[in-house]
């Protein structure tokens, strides 16, 4: 199985590095990520000027190709998918902060989901509450076993998953 791996926070943030490595346990992981953080640009896609797309070795994924975009999360997804080809399945994040209600319209994180979604890739955001230290590794864990079941079941067309992992430890209540 081919995983494409992007986000909204950039490519060395701890989230996309958590979640790329983690996802080594279901298949071949590839990383497309913004240079720098995009945060909250929507579903916005770059129309007017080229776009780069550099391979990094610097972020830290080791043997995971990562490339890194001087665009959108959406832009990443488009380079990733016409470029290296068509993924299995998509997952965008882990994000810096929830993504909930409105934020739906403006997160990137989000939007590099849809993107995947429209292009008719299963597709789940991941994103975690920061009002703690937060645990990058133990949300990636989580996201494994959520795309394991997205994998084994599928999702409706048209479809993506937003998932929001909260603050603490399981089974903590605040």
């Amino acid at each position: 199985m081919r995983i494409l791996v992007s986000n909204d926070d950039g490519i060395f943030s701890p989230g996309i590095k958590a979640l790329g490595l983690a996802m080594r346990a279901l298949g071949e992981v590839y990383v497309v990520a913004p240079d720098v953080e995009q945060s909250a640009v929507g579903h916005g896609i770059t129309v007017r000027r080229p776009l780069r797309f550099k391979h990094t070795q610097s972020a830290g994924f080791g043997e995971i190709p990562a490339y890194r975009v001087d665009g959108t999360p959406a832009d990443c997804v488009v380079l990733g998918v016409h470029l290296l080809g068509r993924p299995d399945l998509l997952v965008s994040g882990i994000n810096i902060g929830v993504n909930l209600g409105l934020d739906l319209t403006h997160s990137g994180t989000v939007a590099a989901a849809l993107e995947g979604t429209s292009l008719g890739i299963p597709s789940i955001a991941f994103s975690l509450d920061t009002a703690e230290e937060p645990n990058f590794a133990r949300a990636a864990e989580w996201a494994v076993r959520i795309a394991r079941k997205v994998v084994e079941r599928g999702l409706p067309k048209g479809v993506l998953l937003n998932v929001n992992f909260p603050a603490g430890a399981p089974g903590e209540s605040g």
